[in-house]
């Protein structure tokens, strides 16, 4: 008996090999099935479930807190404040754009200026030039035979 139950598990054990690999093949199968489901069921836990028991445990902890509201008075001064500090701010933006303005059109009438003398003085300068010109050439005309 003993000898044919040893040969029987040699039989056998080439089929608990199989058995074996089959089993940690479906295992792995599973695993690569099951891990994106709970990701997905732990992210929906979180988005729609914690926030909804958050809230449910907050009420019931509001309730029953006997300590008397606190003061809403300091968002309202907030707002308050940001609003003067803007409309401070739209004032000191409006006056530079005046001042820019007011400075760019003396800048371009200085420009104008400047660019009206050179023109001058380019002229006067031609004007010299063409007449030293016309007076080599007459004089040169004057010496041909």
């Amino acid at each position: 008996m003993k000898a044919q139950a040893v040969q029987t598990g040699q039989r056998m054990a080439p089929m608990a090999d199989q058995a074996k690999l089959a089993t940690a093949q479906r295992i792995e199968e599973a695993r690569y099935w099951a891990a994106p489901r709970l990701e997905d069921a732990a992210h929906r836990v979180e988005d729609q479930f914690a926030p909804r028991v958050s809230s449910l445990l907050t009420t019931a902890a509001h309730k029953i807190d006997p300590s008397p509201a606190k003061s809403r008075r300091w968002p309202v001064m907030v707002l308050f404040t940001g609003a003067a500090l803007g409309a401070m701010g739209y004032m000191f933006y409006r006056r530079n754009a005046q001042q820019w303005t007011e400075h760019m059109k003396d800048s371009a009438s200085d420009a104008s200026r400047w660019v009206s003398e050179k023109a001058g003085r380019t002229a006067d300068s031609t004007e010299q030039a063409t007449s030293k010109v016309s007076d080599k050439a007459d004089e040169a005309a004057r010496k041909l035979p």
